[in-house]
């Protein structure tokens, strides 16, 4: 047992990270019921939606799971409405300031986690009086911190600026990854890609296949001059990357953008037109399989290799 595992009341110290599109309650729950911490990603629904995803969740496991709220998405106020209301024991926030919501969830009795992509930033989230801090490397899917700062960079600078526990986010999608994150001082980490090749993720289908046969460089960083996310590369990549080779502006890149760019992707399957947002790790994924083994596989080789490690 470490802090991570005290403070959410779960067997392991992993967390299935809430990714828009993908992270419903049939995703979450399952990997509560198998010992880890499952999310509900709000980024992709409106308030009513996850309304419905909690209480199902709650119908689905007698087992802590929580919320992660990106904090750049419109009507947070009615999306932290829902939370209080149904008592929601865990919110991870990020993509915006700690300082806005942790007072109010904090009052209410929630546990909050914020992601940073800096030690900066999480000292910040620390003095606003977070609970704990998810240190996110470059390497991640979606959403991405500017300064291309790598998870074995990160996650040490990020524990050495902070007391609260660490948890890391980025690259890991297996128990060796998970090892060498504790190594650099995680006590916890956030898995997000390995999750969306699962039955019980909400994506499409050929977004999960997509994932599966993504090799190394199929991902790229994207639209740093808007909002940085990692992408796999597709027509519509190209397209932004064309722009951004020309010189295009934050206004130009958001008109290309449009809007339900990731649904067209991840929900509805546009392998060419959609926004596709995977991590590096999708490189070493090789198949779908049910959270609960992926959460049983990380953990067992989790502890293999480091009794292996011990042998030298």
């Amino acid at each position: 047992m470490n802090r991570i595992n005290t403070l959410f009341s779960i067997r392991y110290p992993i967390i299935q990270a809430g990714m828009i599109w993908a992270s419903g309650w049939r995703l979450a729950s399952a990997v509560s019921n198998a010992g880890g911490l499952g999310l509900i990603g709000s980024g992709s629904m409106y308030p009513h939606v996850l309304k419905e995803h909690i209480k199902k969740c709650k119908q689905a496991t007698d087992k802590p799971f929580g919320v992660n709220v990106p904090l750049l998405y419109p009507d947070i106020d009615k999306l932290m409405d829902i939370i209080l209301e149904e008592k929601v024991p865990i919110v991870f926030t990020s993509a915006g300031n700690p300082k806005t919501w942790t007072p109010t969830l904090k009052a209410a009795g929630i546990k909050v986690v914020h992601v940073v992509s800096s030690s900066l930033f999480a000292e910040k989230s620390e003095a606003a009086g977070v609970d704990a801090i998810v240190a996110e490397g470059f390497e991640a899917g979606g959403h991405n911190g500017r300064e291309e700062t790598t998870s074995m960079v990160l996650i040490p600078a990020v524990a050495a600026r902070v007391k609260i526990p660490v948890i890391a986010a980025g690259g890991i999608g297996s128990g060796r990854a998970m090892l060498a994150a504790f190594a650099l001082g995680a006590e916890g980490v956030q898995v997000g890609s390995r999750f969306v090749a699962t039955p019980e993720a909400s994506s499409h289908i050929n977004f999960k296949n997509a994932v599966v046969d993504a090799q190394e460089g199929d991902t790229m960083l994207s639209m740093k001059k808007l909002t940085p996310v990692r992408l796999i590369k597709n027509h519509f990549f190209d397209v932004v990357k064309a722009a951004e080779d020309s010189g295009a502006d934050a206004a130009a890149l958001k008109e290309i953008l449009g809007r339900a760019r990731a649904k067209t992707g991840m929900f509805e399957g546009n392998l060419s037109e959609g926004e596709l947002e995977i991590g590096q790790v999708s490189a070493l994924i090789h198949d779908i399989k049910p959270a609960a083994e992926i959460v049983s596989d990380i953990w067992e080789e989790f502890e293999a290799v480091r009794k292996q490690l011990t042998t030298y």
